[in-house]
């Protein structure tokens, strides 16, 4: 009945990781359009799919983990270094500088 060796499956596990990063993440991309949000999600649907399909799916949950290795690293050293938590993205305003979003846009 349930078949794992799908793209289908690929596509929900890229869903739930998507899923999960934007409730615990989402606030990172506050002032991103929701356009860009959008055709980052289907391109990384696309990329693991296209993977799978060439590679195999060792690769396309490789290249996965290899991408959440690096976000790791910037939520745990990269901003920490900046003065920034990786966490919550606060103090704000060095945050929004780093990602050269207007600082005016900042509630009080």
């Amino acid at each position: 009945m349930w078949d794992l060796n799908t793209y289908w499956f690929d596509v929900a596990m890229v869903s739930a990781i998507y899923a999960i990063g934007n409730i615990a993440m989402g606030h990172f991309e506050e002032h991103t359009p929701k356009w860009r949000r959008i055709a980052k999600y289907l391109a990384t649907i696309g990329i693991v799919v296209a993977l799978a399909h060439f590679w195999g799916r060792a690769a396309a949950y490789g290249v996965i983990g290899i991408v959440f290795l690096f976000a790791l690293y910037v939520h745990l050293v990269a901003l920490p270094r900046r003065g920034i938590n990786g966490w919550t993205g606060e103090p704000k305003s060095k945050y929004y500088e780093l990602r050269g979003w207007d600082k005016s846009k900042l509630k009080p």
